[in-house]
């Protein structure tokens, strides 16, 4: 036998997800592998007619304190980390009785999913695994001599070996399932760390870990000379990494991100109150409207910056009919994500083979708190979540004119899709729809200008005589430095404003609002997004 062929004597089995266990474990016992186990684990192999060692005729101590020790013990973990070979170590396991585990199949408790699920603070200590990853983290130490199988999806290529090399595991397979095991602990460990954080409120803990399973191998990154890979985390929010595709190619790098700036988005408009749709383009909204039906909402959106919209991504916030359906298809289309659809709907989406239709159960909630990531060289940046919702906020009005109704819905809409656009970021509306957006100019009055020339645009597009922003009411996602980006929102025609305030200048910028007669509202909250 090759040296770096490993013959499996004795396997290991112990694992919650029994998904795929018994046609595996069988098919070990055919290569005439002892089977060894512990607890529901070993009552289901000998339910399905398997021979089966309790792991407590091993160790000669039974399972105790409701099931939490039961493998942690020296002729488990002697068996799984001994050096074949190596006589101090065979020495030894003959004096302790210890006998080699040549496989070990563990998957953890479900931890991640009791937590997801909302579980009560005991019900998710409960179910922390502590003897499975110590068995793994052992194993895959030893993967010169031990094989390691955390993940029901390794069945298949650990039978694979085991057919080819006569009952044994290759060195490169060990090496593959060690890593893959180190990195399940680590993800494992990271999601109760965090959890444990949340719990008692530690907002920057003295570390941070974070891990996700591949969902997804991509072709390449932002660009093709870049590796990439989708990685889903215990987070259960809904959106792309929830969300079931219906049809369509696999998703890209930048469909997936821009995906999820296109839900977020949507998702801060109320369902219940209006039909939304968020169109994006480069993670950027290029419109945004809401109406009577999705269809009218679409419409509307579309009408803001119909030439960016060629390639972009639909975000809607209620459930897709046909209606919107056969509206989205009449141009080009990358991704439309929604929370459900009708089976009309599909089949008008399904003609459109390279369209992505993503469906999600929901709609993520914009209140929630959460994480965020990014990294710099050597380190990591995590931030809450921007949970800032216009509603709850108390609307400041700093000019001698208060705004209309109309307005102030305008203004409530406006500030909404303010919170989705590149910072310095400027968005015109009026009546429920976007009608100029300004994103990430270094300086805000650039961006009030470029947001003015897009409402121009619009209006030459739609064959109408004059700006989109005639009338309309603008929101900034920071305060206004200078006056100079006001009067600009003044000039393409807003006549009322909607900022967070704060900066030295407050008072000259109140003053030029006033002079030119619009009416301001401040939040007090920024919504920086770089």
């Amino acid at each position: 036998m090759s040296a770096d062929l490993r013959r499996v004597t004795r396997a290991l089995l112990s694992v919650s997800d029994k998904t795929g266990l018994i046609g595996f474990a069988r098919a070990l016992a055919g290569h005439g592998i002892e089977l060894v186990s512990t607890g529901g684990t070993r009552k289901a192999l000998a339910d399905a007619g398997l021979a089966v060692t309790d792991v407590a005729a091993l160790t000669g101590f039974p399972e105790m304190m409701d099931g939490r020790v039961k493998t942690l013990h020296p002729r488990v973990h002697g068996g799984l980390l001994a050096i074949r070979g190596n006589a101090e170590h065979e020495a030894s396991m003959r004096e302790h009785g210890i006998v080699p585990i040549d496989l070990l199949v563990v998957n953890l408790y479900p931890f991640e999913s009791t937590a997801a699920k909302g579980g009560d603070f005991a019900d998710c200590v409960e179910n922390i695994d502590i003897g499975g990853p110590a068995m793994i983290r052992g194993a895959a130490k030893n993967h010169a001599d031990a094989a390691v199988v955390v993940d029901a999806a390794d069945y298949p290529r650990v039978l694979e070996a085991l057919r080819e090399n006569g009952g044994a595991t290759t060195l490169a397979l060990r090496k593959a399932l060690a890593q893959k095991a180190y990195a399940r602990t680590a993800a494992y460990d990271a999601a109760i760390s965090n959890w444990l954080a949340a719990q008692i409120g530690e907002d920057t803990p003295d570390y941070r870990a974070i891990g996700g399973r591949l969902a997804e191998k991509m072709r390449y990154g932002e660009n093709p000379h870049q590796s990439a890979g989708f990685y889903k985390s215990p987070d259960p929010r809904e959106g792309v990494s929830t969300a079931r595709q219906a049809q369509g190619k696999t998703l890209s790098y930048n469909n997936v991100n821009d995906t999820d700036a296109a839900f977020e988005c949507a998702a801060e408009f109320d369902p219940a109150r209006a039909a939304a749709v968020a169109i994006i383009k480069h993670a950027n909204p290029c419109g945004v409207a809401e109406g009577a039906s999705l269809r009218e909402a679409y419409e509307k959106a579309l009408r803001c910056d119909p030439v960016s919209a060629f390639g972009g991504i639909v975000a809607l916030n209620r459930r897709l009919d046909a209606e919107a359906a056969a509206e989205i298809v009449k141009i080009f289309t990358e991704v439309i994500i929604a929370p459900g659809a009708d089976e009309e709907a599909i089949r008008i989406i399904g003609a459109k083979k390279n369209l992505r239709l993503l469906l999600t159960a929901g709609l993520p909630d914009p209140r929630a708190p959460g994480l965020t990531a990014r990294t710099v060289a050597g380190g990591l940046l995590f931030q809450g979540r921007d949970n800032a919702v216009v509603d709850d906020m108390i609307l400041k009005v700093v000019t001698k004119r208060a705004p209309t109704a109309r307005e102030l819905a305008d203004l409530k809409f406006a500030f909404r899709v303010c919170k989705h656009v590149k910072s310095n970021a400027i968005v015109y509306a009026r009546d429920g729809a976007t009608v100029g957006i300004g994103a990430g100019q270094m300086s805000r009055v650039d961006s009030s200008r470029i947001a003015a020339w897009k409402a121009a645009e619009a209006a030459k597009a739609a064959g109408l005589p004059e700006s989109l922003a005639r009338g309309s009411v603008v929101a900034s996602d920071a305060f206004f430095p200078f006056a100079d980006g006001l009067l600009a929102a003044a000039e393409a025609g807003a006549t009322a404003v909607i900022q967070p305030g704060g900066s030295m200048r407050d008072d000259e910028v109140i003053r030029a609002a006033d002079e030119a007669g619009l009416a301001m509202v401040m939040t007090g909250h920024r919504h920086f997004r770089h």
